[in-house]
Order: structure tokens, then C-alpha cells, then sequence
């Protein structure tokens, strides 16, 4: 396998998009659109939510049947059921969020003024709970990614609104995630862009790579490969497992960086999580 991802690498000399640290998020946004339109043509805009089911027509077939009945349904009602119980002090998670939790899944991550932090929905799931005298979750699966699940679920539609405001500390965490993404790691020396901008549609032994655009609509996803549901953070580690790199720490400043820039490079595209994948 390690040949076949040295091949890749390889071709990616050829014809590889890049983005300038200078440049602007609109920019980069307009920019990384414009990228895959070229490569993929006879895909629309708005179709890239579904990964590697936009650009490939057999895995989509088989995609389809499977959403007929949706192995992430579970999920969601576990999750709905846990964000309605109360806590010990009787109040629950829609006590803590706008318009109740219900719809806002999408307006995440955001920049927040007062901490000069970025915020993802998981995290702030577990301030919630901490607020209320309960103890955090795990972060990757369980009834983290239950809530998170039935929380995008309830913002299935809405279109991904990750906001870059001109505050130097949102733009620093931007560039910083800009980083990650470009970042050569791992014994393999391998970048998210590698697999997911440069040669995506290309193969990896019997897998499509899937395109970047869009990745985080559909999350948290379902995949065969876990048997389960798990969160964005989970991915990608993984993700660096696979290219012989460390992971870092879910909900660490690095992947919360990542899904800043990430989320940011999906803007305009409709939210359809929890999704179910490979």
C-alpha cells in the first residue's frame, strides 16, 4: 500500500492546487469551489454533500439502498431521547442553546469574541453539561455522537454558515486549520489535501478518494468500517492513524482548528448530517 500512496503523491506534482497563507478566506473559498467544479464537471454544486456518492455512480447505487433504511437511525433517537432528559437539576440540553438546540447544528464551529476560542457543537454539548453539574463525554463516539447526530439531524437542510469574522484571533485560528489541512505528516508523509483535494476521485486499492468539498455536511457519520457512529474529530484521527501519523487530541486546538477551516471550505452547501459512509 505504501507504494501505491507514493504514487499518488507522485501525481499530485502534477496540476496541484494550492492556497496562499496571505490569501483571504473568500478567497480560499472561491478558490477551493472553483478547484473541484473543474475536476468534477458534471457534478452540481450542491450534490457534493454526499462525499465520494457525487462523483461515482455504482457507489452511489449502493449508497442509495442503503439510505433507504439508515443505519444512523438508532443514533438519532438515542440522541433525541438523551437530549431531552433532564439533568440532576432538572434542566436539560435545550436550556443551553439557542432556539433550543433545535436547527443550529450548521452555524458550527464559530468564533466566540469573549473566549477568542473556537466553538464545535461537541464541545459545546459537554459545556452544557458541565454547567449543569454533569460530567463531560468522550468525545468520538457514544452519547456524544448520539446527541451530535440527532442535533445536525435537526439542521438537516440548512445551508453551512461557518463565519471567519475580521478579528485577528478568528483569523489566526482560520490560517492555523489552513495549515492542518496542507500539512505534510506521518511516516508517509501525507496531507488531508494529498487524499482529499489533489487525487480525490483517484483510487486506493478498491476505494474512491472522496472530495474535501463538503466533507463536514454530513457528520457525524455511520461507517461500516467502526460498526457505529462516531464524530468528526474521530475521523480524523483515524485519518492520521492511516498515514503512520499521531493523532492529536480530540477537541485539542489542532482538529478544532481543522474543522474551523474545513467547515469554512463547505460554506453554501446544504447540512445533512448524520451521514453513513464506508
Amino acid at each position: 500500500m505504501k507504494k501505491h500512496l507514493t504514487a499518488i503523491l507522485a501525481l499530485a506534482l502534477f496540476g496541484a492546487f494550492t492556497m496562499t497563507a496571505q490569501a483571504s478566506p473568500q478567497a480560499d473559498l472561491d478558490k477551493f469551489r472553483s478547484y473541484f467544479a473543474k475536476r468534477f464537471p458534471n457534478t452540481p454544486f450542491r450534490d457534493f454533500i454526499n462525499g465520494v456518492y457525487s462523483i461515482d455512480a455504482a457507489s452511489r447505487e449502493q449508497w442509495e439502498e442503503i439510505e433507504e433504511f439508515p443505519p444512523y437511525e438508532l443514533n438519532i433517537e438515542k440522541g433525541k431521547t438523551l437530549f431531552a432528559k433532564p439533568f440532576a437539576n432538572g434542566k436539560t440540553y435545550a436550556s443551553c442553546f439557542e432556539n433550543n438546540g433545535v436547527g443550529i447544528a450548521h452555524r458550527y464551529p464559530f468564533f466566540d469574541e469573549k473566549s477568542g476560542k473556537i466553538i464545535t457543537l461537541e464541545a459545546s454539548i459537554n459545556v452544557c453539561r458541565k454547567s449543569n453539574g454533569e460530567k463531560p463525554l468522550k468525545y468520538k463516539k457514544g452519547a456524544m455522537a448520539d446527541i451530535s447526530a440527532y442535533m445536525h439531524y435537526s439542521s438537516r437542510g440548512n445551508l453551512v454558515n461557518v463565519q471567519v469574522p475580521n478579528d485577528p484571533r478568528a483569523i489566526k485560528a482560520y490560517n492555523e486549520g489552513k495549515a492542518q489541512f496542507y500539512a505534510k505528516r506521518g511516516q508517509l508523509n501525507m496531507a488531508c489535501a494529498d487524499c482529499h483535494v489533489y487525487n480525490a476521485g483517484n483510487k486506493i486499492r478498491a476505494d474512491l478518494l472522496s472530495p474535501a468539498l463538503g466533507h463536514t455536511t454530513h457528520f457525524p457519520v455511520y461507517r461500516s468500517k467502526w460498526g457505529g457512529i462516531g464524530t468528526l474529530h474521530r475521523r480524523y484521527g483515524g485519518c492520521n492513524k492511516q498515514v503512520r501519523s499521531k493523532p492529536y487530541k480530540a477537541q485539542g486546538p489542532e482538529y478544532t482548528a481543522l474543522e474551523y477551516f474545513h467547515s469554512y471550505m463547505s460554506n453554501g452547501l446544504e447540512s445533512n448530517g448524520p451521514g453513513a459512509r464506508k
